[in-house]
C-alpha cells in the first residue's frame, strides 16, 4: 500500500506539466545567472588568493569558478526544489482528498510515508538531473574529477535531498492551501540560498552573523558539497607546487572549512550535524501525522 501511494504522488507530480517546470526552471536559472554574471567574480577571486610568482593555469581558473558554482546549484536545488515536489500534499489537503484518505483502512504511517517518499524521489531526480548538467557543464570549462570524487559527490546530493524532503514535508504539514505552499516557497528559493552560504560564502559575513547562520543545518551540507566538489581543483593545485598557506586560505574563503567559535568543524561533524538534522525532522514529522490521525479516529 506504501509503495502504491507513493507511486501515486510521483505519477501526479509528473503528470502536471508546472510542477515539474517549476522544480526544473530553478536550477536551470541558477546555471545560467552563475555562469554569466559570476563566472568572472569567482576566476578573479581565486587568482588573488596566489601571489603573482605563481602562475595559474586558464582551465584550473574556469574549473575553480565551475566547481563553487555547480556546489552552490546543487545545495540549493536539493532543498528548494523539495517544496515545489511537496505541492502534492497540500494539493489533497485544498481538494479534501486527504479527508477522504483519512476515513479509509490506510493507516497515518502509509500517508505521511507516501508523501515524504514521493517528494524525496520526485527531489532527487531533478536533483540527478541538474548533477548531470553541472558535469556537462565542468567537462566543457574544467575536469578535475576523479570516481572517488563523483561518488562522494552524489552521496551529498542523497543526503542533501533527504534533508530537503525532510524539511519541506515537516513545514507543509501545517500547510493547506496551494497560497500558503506558493508562498513559503518563494520565500525558501529567495532566502535559503543566503542562509545556507550557497550564493556569499559565510567567510564574507560579519563574525556574530557566521557564527549563527553555522546553528542552520542547511550549511554544512553546503559545506560537504563544496569539499568534495572543489576536491579536485585543490589537489591539482598541491600537484602544481602552490603554497599550502594560500590553498588553506582559499578553502576558508569558499567555506570548504567552517569555524564554529574559532574551532574548525571538522568533516565528519558535517555529517553528523546534518545526519542528525534528518533524523530530528522526520521524528517530528512523522509523530505530529501520527497525533493527528489518532484524533479524527
Amino acid at each position: 500500500m506504501l509503495g502504491s501511494f507513493t507511486a501515486r504522488n510521483i505519477r501526479l507530480f509528473f503528470k502536471d506539466k508546472a510542477y515539474l517546470f517549476v522544480a526544473l526552471i530553478t536550477p536551470v536559472i541558477l546555471l545560467v545567472l552563475y555562469a554569466t554574471f559570476l563566472g568572472n567574480v569567482y576566476r578573479d577571486s581565486f587568482r588573488l588568493g596566489f601571489p603573482e610568482s605563481f602562475p595559474i593555469p586558464e582551465s584550473l581558473l574556469n574549473g575553480f569558478a565551475g566547481a563553487q558554482l555547480v556546489s552552490s546549484l546543487l545545495s540549493v536545488s536539493c532543498v528548494t526544489v523539495a517544496f515545489c515536489a511537496n505541492m502534492i500534499s497540500v494539493q489533497d489537503k485544498a481538494n479534501g482528498v486527504r479527508d477522504d484518505f483519512s476515513v479509509t483502512p490506510v493507516s497515518g504511517k502509509t500517508l505521511a510515508g507516501g508523501y515524504f517518499l514521493a517528494t524525496y524521489c520526485n527531489t532527487l531526480i531533478v536533483g540527478l538531473i541538474a548533477f548531470a548538467a553541472g558535469c556537462a557543464y565542468l567537462a566543457i570549462v574544467g575536469w578535475y574529477f576523479t570516481l572517488q570524487d563523483l561518488l562522494l559527490i552524489l552521496s551529498d546530493v542523497l543526503l542533501l535531498t533527504l534533508f530537503g524532503a525532510s524539511l519541506s514535508s515537516l513545514v507543509t504539514h501545517f500547510l493547506s492551501t496551494q497560497g500558503q505552499i506558493s508562498a513559503v516557497g518563494t520565500l525558501v528559493s529567495s532566502m535559503y540560498g543566503f542562509i545556507s552560504g550557497a550564493y556569499m560564502p559565510l567567510s564574507q559575513f560579519s563574525s556574530g552573523l557566521r557564527t549563527a547562520l553555522c546553528f542552520l543545518p542547511g550549511t554544512y551540507g553546503t559545506a560537504l558539497l563544496r569539499t568534495h566538489v572543489m576536491r579536485g581543483v585543490f589537489g591539482e593545485l598541491s600537484a602544481l607546487g602552490a603554497p599550502e598557506e594560500s590553498i588553506a586560505l582559499t578553502k576558508d574563503a569558499v567555506d570548504c572549512n567552517l569555524y564554529l567559535f574559532d574551532q574548525k568543524i571538522e568533516l565528519w561533524q558535517n555529517y553528523a550535524v546534518l545526519c542528525g538534522a534528518i533524523i530530528l525532522i522526520l521524528l517530528c514529522y512523522f509523530l505530529l501525522n501520527f497525533r493527528k490521525r489518532a484524533g479524527r479516529n
